[in-house]
């Protein structure tokens, strides 16, 4: 494994070097830190790591377009229990998480877990590509969403110009980076402010549509699994669908260090996210079914928008501002977790080196926040993100299965490694089952496009040799690198 020297703290500049090699003493060893040393402070509670898996899974889609579920199963009843499978598939998987993120008490979620049982070059190749595709266009995605539909209320009768649309995301994205570059404290704060606008959002939609029942509009239910038969590829598609719709649950493994108490808030707040956002998905389809039948479903652009304009009249208005809060959430969870990804990457010596460092008054990881900051604006005004992120969308179950596999491997490989929290042998074999075989259906379905998401991701490969273990650099090259 390739690691840096540890670097001496300099205490009289902006910023401090964060835990160099990885290896210094953290803040669960018991052991004194340097004098002068700077770390990044436990302020995620558990009620913030709730906000934190809760705020990111909830993002645009539940409220825009859940139809792609229903349009890969073919009938109401199917595409509510590929909604309810997926929730407990994904809780098996945070289930798994939980237990990495108890025995191994660093924060950096998939990368640090595959660098500890399979090494550096895999690792590397994991935030090789979070760092330069899929972290900037996931973020300009739901960021796109939230300009939408933050201007939805002002143009209900024309179309919304795409410049605008794009101005007002990137004043959003820039809010986002500043928020985390200034405070842990006020960015858990607001993430629990917009955690709690998305459960209210989906209440909005869940009470009425159980009043709905309650009046007997039950004729969407009737024969609930007659319609399309849904075809071979339909329904590994349909899942492939729902175990998107709940990604996020691993978020809160990035910031295991910060965490008070990680051996036993990281389970506990895996699991009640996971109970709160399966009960909330699948009551919000029961709800939409209660006033849209399928037909109408697969045909609106957003759902959520159609059901409260029937329900609620003028009040739909509140909806695009509930969804555009919830994009915001998306936004800051996502990018407060994914730094510290970076930020323990160029601990490891993986990453430039200022990226591990830490601003001495703030106390947040502000170079790997704003790292994400100018990829972002380029993949917003120019890039074809849904293109980018149909060709790597694979790599991140592949890399999620490689984790959970990881698990099972450390079982055997380190037995004595204490595990405060332990999951059943099934449950981690199970998901990463799954994981690979979504992985090998994208192959199958989509080799186009899968092929040039795999041919990007194995840029990491030579780019790990270029950076990392040649070291005959040319000085001008590793003082562009800051080494």
């Amino acid at each position: 494994m390739f690691r840096k020297a540890a670097v001496t703290t300099v205490s009289n500049g902006s910023y401090l070097q964060g835990q160099a090699n990885g290896r210094l003493p953290s803040m669960d060893s018991g052991q004194p830190a340097q004098e002068g040393k700077v770390v990044l402070k436990k302020k995620v509670t558990l009620l913030r790591g709730i906000s934190i898996i809760i705020g990111t899974i909830i993002g645009a889609g539940i409220f825009i377009s859940p139809k792609g579920i229903l349009k890969n199963t073919g009938s109401v009843g199917m595409s509510l229990t590929v909604w309810t499978v997926c929730g407990i598939l994904s809780l098996f998987g945070a289930l798994c998480y939980a237990e990495l993120g108890t025995c191994i008490k660093k924060s950096g979620g998939h990368y640090t877990y595959i660098l500890e049982a399979f090494g550096p070059l895999p690792a590397f190749v994991r935030v090789w590509v979070e760092l330069l595709i899929i972290r900037p266009a996931a973020t300009a995605v739901i960021s796109l969403a939230f300009g939408r539909y933050i201007l939805e209320p002002f143009f209900m009768q024309c179309e919304i110009p795409e410049l605008a649309i794009k101005l007002i995301t990137a004043v959003g994205i820039t809010l986002v980076m500043v928020l985390n570059s200034t405070s842990v404290s006020w960015s858990a704060r607001i993430q629990i402010f917009l955690t709690f606008c998305k459960l209210v959002a989906i209440l909005i939609i869940i009470v009425p549509g159980v009043i709905q029942l309650i009046k007997g509009e039950t004729q969407h239910f009737k024969n609930a699994f007659a319609g399309n038969d849904a075809s071979v590829m339909g329904l590994p598609l349909a899942f492939y669908s729902g175990m998107y719709a709940y990604s996020g649950w691993f978020y809160l493994n990035f910031v295991t260090e910060e965490v008070e108490n990680p051996e036993k808030n990281i389970p506990l707040a895996i699991c009640i996210s996971m109970i709160i956002v399966t009960v909330g998905y699948v009551l919000t389809n029961v709800a939409y079914f209660t006033t849209i039948s399928a037909g109408e479903l697969l045909l609106s652009k957003a759902v959520a928008v159609t059901f409260a304009e029937r329900l609620m009249g003028n009040f739909s208005l509140a909806v695009p501002v509930f969804v555009a809060l919830s994009c915001f959430g998306s936004m800051n969870g996502g990018i407060f977790a994914v730094s510290r990804m970076f930020f323990v990457a160029s601990r490891e010596g993986h990453l430039p080196e200022i990226l591990s460092m830490i601003h001495v008054r703030k106390h947040t990881p502000l170079p790997a926040v704003i790292v994400l900051h100018p990829l972002t604006m380029i993949m917003l005004f120019n890039g074809d993100l849904y293109s980018l992120l149909n060709f790597l969308s694979f790599a991140r179950w592949l890399f999620i299965g490689l984790v959970v596999a990881g698990l099972i491997y450390l079982r055997y490989k380190r037995p004595d490694m204490p595990r405060p929290f332990k999951v059943p042998l099934f449950i981690p074999a199970l998901f990463s089952f799954t994981c690979l075989f979504m992985v090998a259906l994208s192959l199958y379905s989509d080799p186009v496009n899968t092929g040039i998401g795999f041919a990007i991701t194995l840029t990491g490969v030579p780019a790990y040799y270029l950076f990392i273990v040649w070291d005959k650099k040319p000085k001008w090259f590793r003082k562009l690198l800051g080494k």
